[in-house]
């Protein structure tokens, strides 16, 4: 394989895991532009995600086992957003403080039940194929994930942009006090918002479980990953969150090409931090879209 064959095959490989890393961030944006939460326990959730997909795997199948992985993680999500943060929402540091908590909370939870020792899911025979790409044979259930990924992306924007639910999300997120002044229930907004995003970070985790080790630590550089993408693409801008996500995965992915895989890591990450000298505020400004509706 050619160099243009082998950059063209790692600039796919970035596109790929982009998609999963902007569902990643994508829930943690939407967390923090309709709650104005930094959620450090983002990562312990995709890994929890992962962690359930291995587990369900055996029992149910591996389809089933990803949709009950997200769905569990999101009411999980949910039930830390009443339990735990609910007290403390208005008080930004100690939301830091309680989320790194629950983050090593979750991880010595999974830890003591599921093991130090990394595990690995093995792919259902179905979608065990690959397809030539490349001069190579690239694995089918990549793709799959890729397509997945952008599906889910695609339904969150419909979900906010035409759906009521969404109108009412953007509200809170452009003005929490004209939207309590207008009647909205921010606390069934904030229950439903943090329980998405959550259910986000899950299924990344679960679809990125047959490719990785699954651990307890796993969602630990991911959610470093996560947040430089939302602070590069702009806290709040959930698209600017999605392309950042994708431009740090093709980055990442040719810089393998010259490097190894670790080092390509931390200088994708290294250059996509430098744009904040030019931008502070990120890549993208507009933040959420202003509601066209009230009614």
């Amino acid at each position: 394989m050619g160099l243009g064959e082998h950059l063209a095959f790692q600039a796919l490989n970035g596109v790929v895991w982009g998609l999963i890393l902007s569902l990643m961030a994508l829930g943690l944006n939407l967390i923090y532009g309709v709650l104005k939460i930094i959620n450090v326990a983002h990562g312990g959730l995709y890994m929890l995600g992962a962690v359930l997909a291995w587990a369900l795997t055996p029992l149910l199948g591996f389809g089933p086992a990803l949709l009950l992985a997200a769905l569990a993680v999101g009411l999980l999500g949910m039930a830390l957003e009443v339990t735990v943060l609910r007290p403390v929402e208005d008080r930004p540091v100690m939301t830091i403080i309680v989320t790194f908590g629950l983050l090593l909370l979750l991880e010595h939870l999974v830890l003591l039940f599921f093991g130090g020792a990394p595990r690995s899911l093995p792919l259902p025979a179905v979608l065990s194929f690959s397809l030539p790409l490349f001069g190579l044979h690239y694995p089918g259930y990549r793709l799959i994930v890729a397509l997945l990924a952008g599906l889910v992306a695609g339904g969150l924007w419909l979900l906010l942009h035409r759906t009521r639910l969404g109108l009412k999300v953007r509200a809170v997120a452009q003005s929490r006090e004209l939207a309590l002044a207008l009647g909205l229930p921010l606390a069934k907004i904030y229950l439903v918002t943090f329980g998405l995003g959550a259910a986000l970070a899950g299924l990344a985790g679960a679809l990125t479980a047959p490719l990785v080790s699954v651990s307890y630590r796993m969602g630990d550089p991911v959610l470093v990953s996560a947040f430089v993408v939302v602070v590069v693409g702009g806290l709040g801008e959930l698209e600017g969150a999605a392309l950042a996500a994708i431009a740090l995965g093709v980055l990442e992915g040719l810089l393998a090409v010259w490097t190894s895989p670790t080092l390509a890591r931390v200088l994708a990450l290294a250059m996509m931090s430098l744009t904040l000298l030019a931008r502070p505020t990120g890549l993208f400004r507009r933040g959420l879209p202003e509601p066209e509706s009230w009614a």
